[in-house]
């Protein structure tokens, strides 16, 4: 039997997306967006967004046409972006989908509910946001959503969760 270094389904170097491969390369902290009350809650890990400072401040996100976020970013006009640690790795493996989480990622940790969304309670950095729906538009393959940053709290500077080539990435 041979062992090989490389992944046997891997696309060739030739057929892969020039800009996907771009944008892997820009590592970003993970972050958890979640909206929604009760059985209604909705999250996402998203690492394709970035935070501009101003009057409002405002962030910017990639997230998936088909998630469940969206809809419920759409209905309620609110949401929570928490930045996630190192300790972190296994929720945000859950909210993308990637690893299973029975009974659903909300049963992985603890919640409170704040008037922009749930709040994981070990979510140290964060901010509630308010979706300015007329910034939702489509862009490649995903939906770029702004909004404006209403609450922020900013917690001790922890290793954050990175994402960087398709991997999590602990950063110190």
């Amino acid at each position: 039997m041979t062992i090989h270094t490389e992944h046997p389904f891997e696309t060739p170097e030739d057929g892969r997306d020039q800009v996907r491969r771009l944008r892997s390369r820009v590592g970003a902290t993970v972050s958890l967006w979640t909206s929604g009350e009760g059985v209604e809650r909705a999250g996402l890990t998203v690492s394709s967004y970035l935070v501009a400072t101003g009057d409002p401040g405002r962030v910017v996100g990639l997230l998936h046409p088909d998630s469940d976020l969206l809809d419920r970013l759409r209905e309620t006009g609110t949401a929570v972006v928490a930045l996630l640690g190192a300790r972190d790795e296994r929720l945000a493996e859950a909210f993308a989908g990637s690893m299973p989480a029975p009974g659903g990622p909300f049963r992985l940790t603890e919640w409170e509910q704040t008037e922009w969304g749930p709040r994981a309670v070990g979510a140290q950095t964060w901010a509630g946001v308010r979706l300015d729906p007329s910034s939702v538009h489509e862009v490649g393959w995903s939906v770029l959503v702004e909004a404006s940053v209403e609450h922020v709290v900013v917690g001790a500077d922890e290793a954050p969760l990175v994402h960087r080539r398709g991997r999590y990435q602990r950063s110190t």
